[in-house]
Parts: structure tokens; sequence; C-alpha cells
């Protein structure tokens, strides 16, 4: 789970540890999930790249919040450290709109006050320079012109999008709502420690120790999450 880019599912789990059941090996590798945020982590410094994306589809024609009305994806948010020409340090989130008020508090949580932010011109990016960070927008080429070879504004924070997106439908195929943001924090956990792998296990081991165990109807319907509003996840049906 720790070293392999691709992760683990939980029908590999059972298969590969001779479990009767099903339900005990996605509920071994949500408790491990549960475990993969440390509360005293360091902010993403320097020069951050910030862009959005839905989970689940999108809906052509539209953007931004009015995407949400009767819509079953997810709207996530994700910052991406810059390390000269390759991806450092991924920070992910899940949100219920693409406001300035729900998106200043994450960058606030997440980025070093006087980073330099990267983002697209959305409107939505006003006021990350009053918050006490440096911002740079520029607009976006359209899909159909970066299909075409023109430069993302972004083009870090697209990767890492890429990535998450490939990684949930290959090794997952089918996901349910709730648990996103475990799945999410998986990601980053692995990314952000992809050139440690062997630490990478030593940390989990560590950080699973100082968490206070979840029951599993509590993790089955993502009870225990404070963001339980959208999202994907392995179901256990």
């Amino acid at each position: 789970m720790t070293t392999d880019k691709r992760g683990v599912s939980a029908l590999l789990i059972q298969r590969q540890l001779g479990l009767s059941s099903y339900e005990t090996a996605w509920m071994m590798l949500h408790k491990l999930r549960r475990a993969m945020v440390h509360v005293a982590r360091e902010p993403l410094h320097g020069e951050i790249e910030v862009d959005e994306t839905w989970v689940g589809g999108e809906q052509a024609g539209i953007r931004g919040s009015r995407q949400l009305k009767g819509r079953k994806a997810a709207l996530v948010l994700i910052a991406v450290e810059r390390r000269g020409r390759g991806s450092g340090r991924v920070r992910m989130k899940m949100i219920p709109d693409f406001k300035a008020t729900t998106i200043i508090p994450f960058l606030q949580q997440n980025i070093a006050l006087g980073s330099t932010i990267h983002t697209d011109g959305l409107k939505s990016f006003g006021g990350i320079k009053e918050a006490g960070f440096n911002h740079v927008a520029r607009t976006q080429p359209l899909r159909s012109e970066l299909s075409k070879g023109a430069k993302s504004s972004v083009p870090l924070a697209d990767r890492a999008i890429g990535n998450l997106q490939q990684w949930l439908i290959g090794t997952y195929h089918g996901v349910s709502k709730p648990q996103l943001q475990v799945y999410l924090d998986e990601f980053v956990f692995r990314h952000n420690r992809r050139k440690t792998p062997a630490a990478a296990f030593q940390t989990l081991l560590g950080l699973g120790t100082g968490r206070k165990s979840t029951e599993y109807e509590q993790i089955r319907g993502a009870k225990d999450l404070e963001h339980n509003i959208l999202g994907f996840a392995e179901s256990t049906r």
C-alpha cells in the first residue's frame, strides 16, 4: 500500500491474505487510509500551482459551482509544489463549492504565507494576494488548444489530476461517494514519499499507532469523516 504507486485494492488484499471476507480487507485498508495525514505536516512553500477538478465525470459547457446542482461528481482542489521542472509535494481536498470563501482557507491551511501561487484566470481565485500570498494568474487555454500543444498555465497540477484519475480508475474501477477524502489522502501520502518508499512504510506504522481505532460501521458509512459531502471510494457492496 505504501510502496506501489498503484496502491492495492481490497480484493487483492483479500486474495493475498486468504481472508474469507472482502469487508475485512476493505476495512483494513480504510483504517490505514485514515492514518495517512500527519497533523503536524509542514505546509507547501515556494512556487505552488493550484487547480480544481471534478472526480466522476464532467458536464460539458458548465464550470464552477453551477456544476453542483443535481450532479454526482465530486469537486477537488489540488495544490502542487514546483521543484524545477518537476513536482514536489501535493495537497488535495474535496470541497463543497468553488468559491473564494472555500478556496482561501484551504490555501492558508496548506501553503506557507509568502509563497507564490500560480492559477488559471478564474474569478474564484480572487483574494489570494490579500490573504498573504503572491498570486500569478494566467488564462488557461481551451482543452482543444491544449490537445494541440498549447502550454497549460498549471502543468504540474494538470499532471497530478491526470495521475489521480488514472489511479482511481485503474486500481479501484468503481467507487462510491462518501470516502473520497481518504483516497485523496492515500494518493498524497504515497506521492509525497515516492522517493523514500521504505520510510513511507515506517511512517504509516508510526502514524497508525497514534490513532484511536475506528469501528467498521463508522468506516462503512464514512460517519467518522468530517468532509462527508461528496466523493468517491471503493464500495463494500
